[in-house]
């Protein structure tokens, strides 16, 4: 997914090496020069949107099925239509060696006649005979020079029919050739098109891209206590809310816990465990230290319970925590975005034993429906040069866990606000 990729990458970069944090925040914030920035907002600006792409696809496919049907056709027609007797040419063929046949048996009965006049002209024993018999020859002699001229004619004329026809099989032969070119150049065609759209597809799966910023997908964390005690397990819960007019198809809730003992230098991720569950999965399943994972679709106005377990590990340290929560969306026309910032869960970790006293809700900054007031009329006060909500300070621990907050807290707070800038460069530039 676009932004949770980079949202892992960056808070595991946080989390196991704060002092490369330090130095690498400004690069995540802004890679580019302002130029580059500007110019690549007008180049994606110019990018075709997958819906437009798809409809190039649709098309394509149209004119390579419309070209694969036209060679079909046109092969059909070269081995059957041009066979069919009704057919012109074919017909012409038909007749004119009919007429030829017709024409051969003419000339034969005519030089037979011949033969036989030639015969009775021998025989003929009287003058009388004689002339008799050399009318008949002359006669039979004459009609069998017009039979060997009709025969000779109408075999032109069978032979020029079956040319004629040679010539039909012929130029349909060739437009064969022409439709299969026009057949496979829409092929490429569509392959063109199936690749853009393919890797514009991917290109959604990647880190970045045009997701937006979206305030009104909320995300409420409640239950979860501000001091937690090795060798305990909490439970608490985190509200998602659709606060738009429109159907998110997938949305995919953001949850990380993170801690450092109280001199901030050694990362207490080891010693905690937080699990998940939904009412439609209700299998405990492990978030781990940086993940996301999906509720589903999320209708208008409507919200989803995700219920968490934060198991403390009886030999963690003394420390000070943090919970992070946002959301993302993700819909199957390709738009994306997500709460443009995340909601900081501050809370102490006491080591096993200890008396915790009095306990509340872990103080916080609750997921808002506007970018100036949490829900609840709780002021949502970013901390400074962070991008992130809330301070560690701000949760009235004793002056240790302050310095602890001075120290590993400071890396907790840096490793959110690099990922905020990450999700919020994504949004603006694609990324």
């Amino acid at each position: 997914m676009k932004i949770r990729c980079v949202l892992s990458t960056t808070v595991a970069a946080a989390v196991t090496a704060p002092v490369v944090l330090l130095s690498a925040a400004p690069a995540v914030a802004d890679e580019r020069p302002p130029a580059q920035t500007q110019q690549t907002q007008v180049t994606q600006r110019d990018r075709p949107t997958v819906e437009e792409l798809q409809r190039a696809v649709d098309r394509a496919q149209k004119e390579y099925d419309a070209a694969v049907l036209a060679v079909e056709e046109a092969i059909t027609f070269l081995t059957e239509g041009l066979e069919e007797d009704t057919h012109p040419t074919k017909a012409a063929v038909i007749e004119a060696e009919k007429a030829a046949k017709a024409a051969a048996e003419a000339k034969t009965e005519a030089d037979q006649a011949v033969v036989d006049a030639r015969a009775a002209l021998e025989e003929a024993a009287t003058d009388e005979e004689k002339a008799t018999a050399q009318t008949a020859l002359d006669k039979a002699e004459k009609a069998a020079l017009e039979a060997a001229q009709a025969k000779e004619a109408a075999d032109t004329e069978a032979t020029e029919a079956r040319t004629a026809h040679d010539d039909a099989r012929v130029a349909q032969a060739r437009k064969i050739g022409v439709l299969r070119k026009a057949r496979d150049e829409a092929r490429e065609k569509l392959d063109d098109a199936k690749k853009a759209l393919a890797d514009a597809l991917a290109g959604e799966e990647e880190p970045g891209g045009e997701c937006v910023a979206e305030p009104r997908l909320t995300t409420v964390v409640s239950g979860l206590p501000d001091k937690v005690v090795g060798g305990t397990t909490e439970r608490f819960t985190l509200r998602v809310t659709n606060g738009t007019a429109e159907t998110m198809d997938e949305v995919y809730p953001y949850t990380a816990v993170h801690a450092f003992d109280h001199k901030g230098f050694k990362e207490l991720g080891s010693y905690l465990d937080l699990e998940w569950s939904t009412a439609a999965d209700p299998k405990w399943r492990d978030v781990g230290l940086v993940s996301g994972f999906s509720v589903g679709a999320l209708e208008p106005k409507s919200s989803v319970d995700v219920k968490l377990r934060l198991k403390v590990d009886a030999d963690v340290p003394a420390g000070q925590g943090v919970a992070v929560v946002a959301a993302d969306y993700f819909n199957e026309d390709g738009s994306c975005g997500g709460y443009p910032d995340f909601e900081q869960y501050d809370f102490r970790i006491l080591a096993k034993g200890s008396d915790p006293g009095k306990v509340k809700d872990a103080d916080g900054t609750p997921g808002r429906t506007d970018n100036t007031t949490g829900q609840g009329g709780r002021s949502a006060t970013p901390t400074s040069g962070t991008g992130v909500t809330g301070t560690l300070a701000a949760t009235g621990a004793d002056d240790t866990v302050r310095q602890a907050g001075l120290a590993g807290g400071a890396a907790l707070v840096l490793g959110i606000g690099a990922m905020t800038a990450a999700r919020r460069r994504g949004a603006r530039t694609g990324a």
